[in-house]
């Protein structure tokens, strides 16, 4: 199974979104919540500027947000990924 990391805040739907969309495939992940500013600069720097929550990692790929997951589940390639 791969490592997942979802940096998140609370309130974005979004990030409610992937994280039910994670639960739903029945996987384990952790969740870096970003108030903290170097939270956040640590999390813009890994996804390469992209500053917007959810930020997803699987593993050694930076998937991006919650539409990219959904885009991935949906052409079937979102359950291999997190086999690792």
């Amino acid at each position: 199974m791969a490592k997942i990391e979802i940096y998140t805040t609370p309130t974005c739907p979004y990030c409610h979104a992937a994280k039910a969309l994670l639960a739903d495939k029945g996987v384990d992940f952790t969740e870096i919540t970003v108030l903290e500013p170097d939270l956040r600069a640590a999390m813009t720097e890994r996804a390469h500027g992209r500053r917007t929550v959810p930020q997803i990692f699987i593993g050694d790929t930076h998937v991006g947000g919650y539409d990219d997951m959904a885009a991935l589940d949906r052409q079937g390639e979102l359950d291999g990924l997190l086999q690792g």
